[in-house]
């Protein structure tokens, strides 16, 4: 499951399970998600997230004060204007650049390791000095050339290309398996000497294309939250989105983006 092709669907369902008052909990890992750079204020105002990334290597917009704006070079499609735009966000003060959005995926930037090697060579690797570099976002699939073994082939011909961190997305029904994958992710990223992952998308199967139980996606996000931020080796996460009909209902928070801001 990937971002753009969920973008106008109906999301996660809120939920009446959290009837207490939102308790703000900061983590610096915590991130937004976004299409619409007016939707991150919400969870900006609850104090939780500290970054941002919408896809794309322009924000199109202003964050929050304190948030910080994450680019990505989302795939081949983007290498046209990629020079000056990025150069001009790290004048700016951004400090991270993300790779390749779901490479391993071929409706969305679809690229051989081989070739996404080459590219992030020629287009990402010559700012290592300026930001750190985070691979190519890969899927959750355990499908062969997809996943982290679409990863590891990449790493095998980019091994020169000065990356400090691994991202991932999953989709998936449990908690369970959601902390089982990301704990996966942790310790290839260790065989190839990254100490940071970010798991950049996530979210149940069961809230991608409409409203789902209530209970189960406030206990789920109740459950994975504090876990991630727990763990050392995951530097940054953000949940699947910070939109109309998944963390937000209008313009505040629905109950699904209270469990994300509050977990």
């Amino acid at each position: 499951m990937v971002a753009f092709t969920k973008l106008f669907t109906s999301g996660l369902l809120a939920t009446t399970a959290l009837a207490a008052p939102l308790q703000k909990r900061s983590s610096s890992k915590r991130g937004a998600a976004y299409n619409d750079v007016k939707t991150v204020s919400a969870l900006s105002n609850s104090g939780s997230v500290s970054w941002a990334y919408n896809w794309a290597m322009s924000l199109s917009g202003d964050l929050p004060s304190g948030v910080d704006y994450v680019p990505m070079l989302w795939g081949t499609k983007d290498l046209g204007g990629w020079t000056s735009t990025i150069e001009t966000l790290l004048s700016s003060g951004s400090k991270y650049i993300l790779g390749f959005n779901e490479p391993d995926v071929s409706s969305q930037a679809s690229m051989s390791p081989s070739d996404a090697a080459s590219k992030y060579k020629n287009y990402i690797t010559p700012y290592a000095g300026k930001a750190k570099l985070i691979s190519p976002a890969v899927t959750s699939s355990t499908n062969n050339g997809m996943g982290l073994s679409w990863f590891k082939e990449f790493m095998n011909d980019c091994s020169s290309c000065q990356i400090s961190g691994l991202a991932v997305h999953w989709y998936g029904s449990t908690a369970d398996e959601f902390t089982s994958f990301v704990q996966q992710a942790i310790d290839t990223a260790h065989s190839y000497n990254l100490q940071e992952v970010w798991v950049t998308e996530f979210a149940l199967n069961s809230d991608v294309n409409g409203e789902s139980d209530a209970t189960t996606t406030a206990k789920f996000i109740n459950d994975v939250i504090p876990w991630l931020d727990q763990q050392e080796g995951v530097t940054r996460y953000s949940y699947f989105m910070c939109a109309e009909n998944y963390l937000l209902t209008g313009n505040t928070l629905n109950e699904a983006g209270k469990a994300y801001a509050s977990a």
